[in-house]
């Protein structure tokens, strides 16, 4: 038998296109055996193969080759799938479209939509070949993703055998292979035929809409001597107005419903799902819900501070439901605890952790061995024990030691498969200390994926959270700290709402580690992250572009470099007209003319105690105080100052330590530098003579805004498509702050979404951005759990409320003192009718516009204070979302809006 493929792509030069599939000619998806094609013109390539007559089934791919970077581009999507028959055929032509990464319809081929909210409950189309009674078979194929649950594919042409163009005779096309749809007809091979898809609602009976553009044709003439032709028109032409819809953003610990026990639980997500489908959002977004205990402190709270990528917080478990799975009734006991935990405001961390540990280790030495002897138990352990082993350990050693610092563990610091496997035997009298964290992860797992499979069944997307990084001392850092740059912190450039920056603390990755084995660690996060969620948002994606790095000896963010960035030779700082200094410029400028701005009444005394007078007017830092670390260090001992001279004294030698206009470039030997972010705002700057501050001006620019764009788009496209691809859950990339130009272009070119805040516009001089002019393929949120919810925001600038009272909402007079109901209701307005495929909207936001619902301060309502690293994460819901499901008029108001804006449509 004959395989003719034929496809076109419009190559670039150094390109060759190949075809890797399930067959030996195709190389049985070995990439170095894939079949080369043959290029012709115009954009075609075809590869003709002999292939065993007893092939009934065929899976490949297309990939190009980019010769000039060695680099294999996949096209996106599933495996591309055949069925053959095998009596006879001689000659099966298979004509293919390329599917491209990008484009606005490849968000529908990601599980969100193919499991979630187009998902088929059964199978549609006929089985039975249509047409004439001779000729050869052509089996049309196309990709419609987009097809509400009572809507089919169906096909209608200028031949009797497509029914001449009556809607009454189209051919309804099977789903079997959803989101592909096909039909096999018997076609003469002479003449020329036009046909086109329409969408078939199978309540009405008839074409609801017509595919857009021209017909489609088939030269028949191209079907002699074939038996099989394969012929797949690639997208269905949707007509009309772009696919939108709504969503709720909220934590886990957030969540506030009867059943709690003082904090949200993932059992609670199934009512907030309720909730959900009857205001007709379509996607619940959650933040990471990952073990962060290191501490057993309240410290433990932040959610982006995972001890590991695959554990489960324990707080999130129902205590309920862990006894249900045994036929138990020890919950019953904790009764008047949890009651008193959940009627607290806010969420007591260490009081919920207490009261749920104690009921773990209760439960578990109860049904121990009925647990260690269950089915489900032992696959869960088998699917997961290369992660699962090793964070049992990880706590045991953890609680065992008193702290989660690994180094500190003597015989344990270092990670030995060995000894891990010794420590964590059945036989090892301490056994028992082990096995709960498999309980309760166990548990954990259950009950997330039993929220997930009601969402997906109720049609609701689940949306979880990559953190960026990883914490310091945690399982991931102990099992491979060759994968991360244990040496550094990873962080933000200043921004308005973190003037210094952002210190995150975590290590950065260590990436062409990472590249030897193409990624595998990431890989298999997502995809055990696929077990519970169909999207998810990666954090600062701009990381996989550069990384705000920063040195051991510094705290601030402002002190931080690129990695990895192009520097700057001193020769070339000199280029520009700069006469470079290393001293005057690398080292602290402190000068005796702005020493009191910055420490008033005790300026004596800080010279006095932390600062060294080398010549008249010129002082340095004294070496107990030489860097923002030594400065960190002696404050946090340091007894007897009243807080607020504490904390001027402090500030001001912080901001001493950045007194420098360039950071010496890691590795470089004294002889290349990056220019210190924000310098413009330090008094070195200032007290430059104006040629050399206009030619730094310059170098500043370049550096930062043109220098890299190119080197930072390569990073990104070494890294992000094999991590995109690991799964298919649909990618949001948060490119929010200081965003390069080469981003939106990457992202576009991979399919991921982009998120839109109104309050941190994006390259335009626009003091706020409009969501009817984001792009289409973006998640757009008047407000994220990083800021001040929309009625917080609005008391906080009195000038900058009345010009987005004026110019966004498009008011006179003066803005009103709060943000009334009416005001909550236009911002969502405007969102609800924005061009964003989704909007979503922290429910606070939503519950702004109900002047009965919504929280009486609305400083209580947010979640996270970037500027602040120690923010205790403890925000709950005010009200139960039980008793939200019964608010009918409010619901009614969030349900209106969603269908008139649109965003309720099935296709």
């Amino acid at each position: 038998m004959k395989l003719h493929f034929k496809i076109n792509y419009h190559s670039q030069w150094g390109q060759k296109l190949f075809v890797s599939g399930s067959i030996t000619q195709l190389g049985s998806w070995q990439e170095d055996l894939a079949a080369e094609m043959r290029y012709t013109s115009d954009g075609n390539w075809e590869l003709l193969l002999d292939v065993e007559d007893d092939i009934s089934e065929l899976s490949y791919k297309y990939f190009i080759l980019d010769e000039n970077t060695g680099a294999r581009i996949w096209e996106t999507g599933e495996d591309r799938l055949i069925s053959l028959e095998t009596s006879g055929m001689k000659h099966v032509i298979i004509h293919d479209s390329w599917r491209p990464f990008h484009g606005e319809d490849q968000a529908f081929y990601t599980s969100a939509f193919t499991r979630v909210l187009m998902k088929r409950s059964a199978s549609n189309g006929q089985e039975k070949i249509a047409g004439s009674e001779y000729g050869s078979k052509v089996r049309f194929r196309i990709y419609a993703p987009r097809m509400g649950q009572d809507k089919v594919l169906c096909l209608i042409g200028s031949s009797s055998e497509l029914g001449d163009w009556d809607e009454d005779k189209a051919i309804i096309m099977s789903d079997r292979h959803f989101p592909l749809w096909e039909v096999d007809v018997i076609l003469p091979p002479t003449g020329r035929l036009e046909y086109k898809y329409g969408i078939y609602n199978k309540e009405t009976g008839k074409i609801e809409t017509w595919e857009f553009g021209d017909n489609r044709i088939l030269e028949k003439s191209h079907l002699a001597g074939t038996d099989l032709y394969i012929m797949t028109n690639g997208e269905f032409r949707y007509p009309g107005e772009k696919w939108k819809a709504a969503g709720v953003a909220i934590p886990v610990f957030s969540l506030r419903t009867a059943k709690g026990t003082g904090v949200g639980e993932f059992a609670d997500l199934k009512t907030l799902v309720d909730w959900s489908v009857q205001t007709g959002m379509k996607m619940v977004q959650i933040l990471p819900v990952n073990d962060t205990v290191a501490t057993h402190k309240w410290t433990d709270s932040y959610p982006y501070a995972g001890i590991s990528v695959f554990a489960l917080h324990p707080i999130y478990a129902s205590l309920e439901e862990i006894a249900k799975y045994y036929n138990k009734k020890l919950w019953k006991r904790y009764e008047e605890e949890r009651e008193k935990l959940n009627a607290l405001p806010e969420i007591d961390y260490e009081a919920v952790m207490k009261v749920k540990s104690a009921f773990f280790h209760e439960m578990f030495t109860k049904v121990k061995d009925q647990f260690l002897e269950d089915k489900a138990f032992q696959q869960f352990f088998d699917q997961n024990r290369h992660w699962l082993v090793p964070y049992a350990a990880f706590s045991y050693l953890r609680d065992k030691n008193g702290t989660p610092a690994f180094l500190e563990w003597e015989k344990y610091r270092t990670f030995d498969v060995k000894e891990i496997d010794e420590l964590t035997s059945p036989a090892q009298p301490h056994y028992e200390d082990i096995a709960v964290h498999y309980f309760i992860q166990f548990h954990l797992d259950l009950q997330l994926k039993s929220a997930a499979e009601y969402a997906r069944s109720n049609g609701v997307v689940l949306k979880g959270d990559i953190p960026i990084g990883i914490y310091r001392n945690s399982v991931d850092a102990w099992t491979a700290p060759h994968l991360y740059n244990m040496g550094s912190q990873a962080g933000a450039p200043p921004d308005a709402y973190a003037v210094n920056g952002q210190n995150w603390r975590f290590p950065t990755y260590n990436w062409q580690e990472m590249a030897k084995d193409n990624y595998d660690w990431w890989r298999k996060r997502l995809s055990h992250m696929a077990r519970y969620f169909d999207a998810y948002r990666i954090d600062h994606i701009l990381g996989f572009f550069r990384i705000w790095e920063i040195p051991q000896e510094s705290v601030q963010g402002l002190m931080g470099q690129f990695n990895p960035s192009i520097p700057l030779h001193i020769d070339e700082i000199r280029g520009w007209g700069i006469n470079f200094d290393y001293d005057r410029f690398c080292k602290p400028y402190i000068r005796a003319h702005f020493l009191h701005d910055r420490f008033g009444e005790y300026t004596e005394e800080v010279k006095n105690d932390f600062l060294e007078e080398y010549q008249p007017g010129h002082f340095r830092l004294k070496a107990h105080v030489k860097d923002q670390r030594t400065i960190a260090d002696y404050f946090e001992t340091v007894e007897g100052y009243p807080k607020e001279k504490f904390k001027q004294i402090k500030d001001g030698l912080m901001s001493l330590a950045a007194e420098v206009l360039f950071l010496e470039a890691p590795f470089s030997h004294g002889q290349s530098f990056n220019p210190r972010i924000a310098l413009h705002h330090t008094r070195s700057y200032q007290d430059l003579d104006g040629y050399t501050k206009e030619m730094l001006n310059q170098l500043y620019t370049h550096y930062f805004y043109h220098r890299q764009e190119d080197f930072w788009r390569e990073q990104a496209l070494t890294k992000l498509p094999a991590i995109v691809s690991a799964t298919d859950m649909l990618v949001i990339g948060e490119d929010l702050g200081m965003v390069p130009d080469c981003v939106p272009g990457v992202m576009s070119e991979l399919g991921l979404l982009s998120l839109e805040i109104q309050r941190m516009p994006k390259g335009s001089s626009n003091e706020f951005a409009h969501p009817g002019e984001a792009p289409y393929l973006s998640v757009a949120s008047p407000s994220c759990h990083d800021m001040s919810t929309i009625r917080g925001w609005w008391e906080e600038d009195r000038e900058v409320t009345q010009r987005f009272y004026n110019h966004s909402l498009g008011h006179q007079g003066t803005a009103p003192q709060f943000c009334e109901p009416w005001i909550a209701k236009e911002m969502i307005v405007q969102h609800m009718y924005g061009r964003s495929m989704w909007a979503i909207f922290p429910i606070q936001d939503l519950l702004a516009m109900d002047p009965h619902l919504r929280r009486e301060v609305p400083q209580e309502e947010r979640i996270n204070v970037p500027s602040n690293p120690e923010h205790y994460w403890n925000y709950r819901l005010h009200l139960n979302i039980e008793d939200l499901l019964e608010k009918d008029k409010f619901n009614k108001l969030v349900k209106d809006l969603v269908v008139e804006s649109g965003r309720d449509r099935g296709y």
